[in-house]
């Protein structure tokens, strides 16, 4: 919807192909993070590109809310990375001095301790060693980013055409012919973008997407009085006052269902970041399915066998909102390639290595 919204503000004619609501839906299912620490310990490219997509939400939320008229609760007052460990915290402080160092660009953060967490979180816990603060950082509530993506796009004249599951595409003469269970559709340009799907779709215009699942599950919470300003990679209170609380990365395939043991297993971490949540109401829990590449950064590539079908498909879909509304849009309408996304196209996983 990011991308969608990006083409039908620069003028495009857009129809979004929807399959339905019997289908994964990270979209709906994720934390709400606009998030940057820590990105990139290992690229500084999606580091830079996670920094300058944050950088641009205030102006991008702002404009959201006055094209959809849906607010899209952006706080951006930094955020926390807490640990149980002082030897986690060195390890982690060591990988934000080796991205400001590859960036050569202002990257703040601070290494606090435990009594510095807690002056700005009474309610830590006495397990707490410390954190790691970005000012940087923040968060969005994703069912209202896309509602207000969604409204945006409808406002602009796009068209979303819901059950539309796509069975084929062929490419003919410069013309995309599209066909779904809701019929039959032409463009000239399409742009591969449904998450996990993208693995199916992909072949068919000569493109590569080696995307897997990876499971997270989530705890939702009753509302509480407003204690936790800042969100933290595994709790965040939300505008309406839920604590939203994940903490789950597992390799089952497919399978996007709950389970009580690593339900348990988050909760007890929670009331460790906050004893104060040991007596509070879980009201909702569901599971979602991450979409990973191996090395977990995005693809963005286009096809040569096909010219004028594009491939966009990441894990931060939130935090890089801004870009494939931006960048990446502009770029599928004909604009210069944005800087330093070579190396996030597929053939990355295609190197060989030779053996004598």
């Amino acid at each position: 919807m990011s991308v969608a919204y990006g083409l039908a503000r620069a003028g495009k004619r857009v129809t979004v192909m929807d399959q339905g609501d019997d289908v994964f839906r990270a979209t709906r299912g994720n934390f709400g993070l606009v998030w940057v620490q820590g990105k990139g310990a290992a690229k500084p490219e999606y580091a830079r590109w996670s920094l300058s997509s944050a950088a641009l939400w205030p102006e991008f939320a702002a404009e959201l809310t006055q094209r959809s008229g849906v607010e899209v609760q952006l706080s951006q007052v930094g955020g926390m990375r807490m640990s149980f460990s002082e030897s986690e915290l060195t390890r982690w402080a060591g990988d934000m001095d080796r991205i400001r160092d590859s960036l050569g660009v202002d990257y703040p953060y601070e290494r606090l301790s435990a009594a510095e967490v807690r002056a700005r979180i009474p309610e830590v816990g006495p397990e707490v060693a410390g954190a790691i603060f970005s000012p940087l950082d923040g968060h969005v509530s994703p069912l209202r980013l896309l509602r207000s993506l969604v409204q945006g796009f409808t406002n602009l004249g796009g068209k979303l055409t819901t059950g539309a599951s796509v069975e084929a595409i062929d490419y003919r003469a410069g013309e995309f012919q599209v066909r779904t269970q809701k019929g039959l559709f032409s463009a000239g340009r399409i742009v591969l973008a449904a998450g996990l799907g993208n693995r199916t779709l992909a072949p068919m215009v000569g493109l590569h997407a080696p995307v897997e699942p990876v499971r997270g599950q989530i705890l939702v919470t009753e509302r509480m009085q407003p204690f936790l300003r800042y969100p933290t990679l595994h709790v965040r209170q939300t505008g309406e006052g839920v604590i939203q609380i994940g903490d789950s990365k597992e390799d089952v395939g497919f399978n996007d269902a709950t389970t009580v043991k690593e339900l348990g297993r988050i909760a007890r971490n929670a009331e460790r970041y906050f004893p104060l949540l040991k007596t509070v109401n879980v009201v909702r829990a569901w599971g979602a399915l991450r979409v990973m590449t191996s090395d977990g950064y995005p693809i963005y590539d286009v096809s040569e066998k096909c010219p004028g079908a594009y491939l966009v498909t990441c894990h931060s879909g939130i935090t890089l909102a801004a870009h494939h509304a931006g960048a990446i849009s502009d770029w599928i309408c004909g604009a210069t390639e944005p800087d330093g996304i070579q190396s996030f196209r597929a053939n990355r996983f295609h190197v060989q290595t030779s053996t004598n």
